[in-house]
């Protein structure tokens, strides 16, 4: 069933609590991180996304610099993968970064993405300053007065440092496009995200 939830009810929400627009940075746009469970998923999904310049894997959250992808696999470190999404305000808002975000989560788990389990894989919004956490939690509450969802366990906290992966990580789904799509087909994401929120 598709969801009832519409992308411009949100959107409607956020702006109208008067969250100020991002200002545009001419060096190559303004960014923003989200963990949404594989950042290799992650990744692919903000780069479809008109007005992203680029979306790069990495890490946050956790105790441990400059971790490997081993150490924070292994859950120890406290991190989780994530990606630093870099967009031209001018042409895609915070907003509606946010609202592409949620499609593309699963907000009802807990330290789990799809097949993926373990703090490492735990959903979040890190934002950057004022204007994104007011923008975050907007469309946090806007969801669960919406009554689709009982409880969000995704978390929105300041960001910390951000450490980008590995090279091979980057870009996977365009360096691995056959590998990429068996994983995310064996993960069952596209599957479980229309059980939530219905057919694109």
């Amino acid at each position: 069933m598709r969801a009832q939830f519409a992308v411009a009810t949100l959107l409607a929400l956020v702006l109208s609590n008067g969250i100020a627009a991002d200002t545009a940075n001419p060096a190559g746009g303004v960014t923003a991180i989200f963990a949404s469970g594989c950042f290799w998923c992650t990744e692919s999904d903000f780069e479809k996304l008109p007005g992203v310049i680029s979306a790069e894997s990495g890490y946050t959250g956790g105790k441990t610099a400059n971790p490997s992808y081993q150490e924070v696999s292994s859950g120890a470190t406290g991190h989780t993968e994530a990606v630093r999404v870099r967009y031209d305000p001018a042409r895609v808002s915070y907003a509606q970064l946010l609202d592409h975000f949620w499609r593309n989560v699963d907000p009802t788990v807990k330290d789990r993405q799809f097949c993926d389990h373990g703090t490492q894989y735990r959903s979040g919004i890190y934002f950057q300053n004022e204007e994104q956490r007011k923008a975050a939690e907007a469309s946090r509450d806007a969801l669960l007065q919406s009554g689709k969802f009982a409880q969000i366990h995704t978390e929105i906290v300041a960001a910390a440092t951000f450490y980008p992966a590995e090279e091979y990580h980057q870009d996977y789904y365009k360096k691995n496009p056959l590998r990429y799509q068996f994983y995310r087909r064996g993960c069952g994401r596209d599957a479980r995200l229309e059980q939530i929120w219905g057919s694109k």
